[in-house]
């Protein structure tokens, strides 16, 4: 498992556009764009940070939204969650080993189904904190979830972060694997992150292995946290699946 929850969405401070970039305009439309920077940047501080903020005040957009569709993997089937699941994602959420891991507190059912409904709604990424989740279907029965958080939209340095968990019941067949794969292609080919990260905790060495074999490189952790950071880019997924398709993997 690695992370896989809404933490809280990033909103990046407004960046004030520089003389340079200000040439050009006319000063009406200078004035129109200083004056609607100003009035959002007021909202945003009437609005804390742990309060999910409405999509007018989270800045820019990535040029198409990528909302939740049904992917087919060789084994699995990657889809938006359904109520119906509740009690597959009550056993799973309430495993131990998932507890161990993740920042998640121990649920009772009505807790767990509510937990879920959440995660129903997580569909679309379109802004700077949108979370996607995808419930990990195999042989029609739930056995885990995959997440794509995105953090950064603009073009040159697009990031979202990854996370996965799964039934420790479906565990040593590959399926977190697969089902990660799909998702970087998705954020690699349809969001166009130029990287995607994932946050695990050293303690947790099934998730630091899958990691490292889908091509993730470490890097530097959240700050004043003993999670580990993990990265990778189109390249370094390309070079690793190159190199297992030479294994025969």
């Amino acid at each position: 498992m690695s992370r896989a929850e809404p933490l809280g969405p990033s909103f990046p401070a407004r960046r004030q556009p520089s003389a340079s970039a200000v040439t050009g305009r006319t000063a009406e439309r200078a004035v129109d764009e200083h004056a609607a920077s100003s009035t959002l940047g007021v909202l945003r501080k009437l609005v804390p940070d742990a309060v999910s903020r409405p999509r007018l005040l989270r800045g820019p957009r990535i040029e198409q939204p990528v909302d939740a569709r049904p992917i087919q993997t060789p084994r699995l089937l990657l889809r938006r969650h359904e109520l119906r699941d509740a009690e597959s994602w009550y056993r799973i959420q309430s495993s131990p080993d998932v507890l161990a891991h993740l920042p998640w507190p121990a649920r009772d059912r009505a807790a767990s189904r509510e937990h879920l409904r959440h995660r129903t709604g997580h569909t679309r990424l379109w802004q700077s904190g949108d979370f996607l989740a995808l419930a990990i279907e195999h042989g029609g029965r739930l056995i885990g979830d995959v997440s794509l958080h995105l953090r950064q939209v603009r073009t040159a340095d697009r990031s979202a972060e990854i996370g996965w968990v799964l039934d420790p019941a479906a565990g040593g067949h590959g399926y977190a694997t697969e089902a990660a794969g799909a998702m970087l292609d998705l954020a690699f080919e349809q969001v166009r992150a130029t990287v995607v990260t994932a946050v695990i905790e050293p303690e947790n060495t099934a998730s630091i292995a899958l990691a490292e074999r889908l091509g993730f490189l470490r890097t530097a952790g959240p700050r004043r946290s003993s999670s580990l950071g993990f990265a990778i880019t189109p390249p370094l997924l390309a070079a690793r699946r190159a190199e297992r398709a030479g294994l025969g993997h």
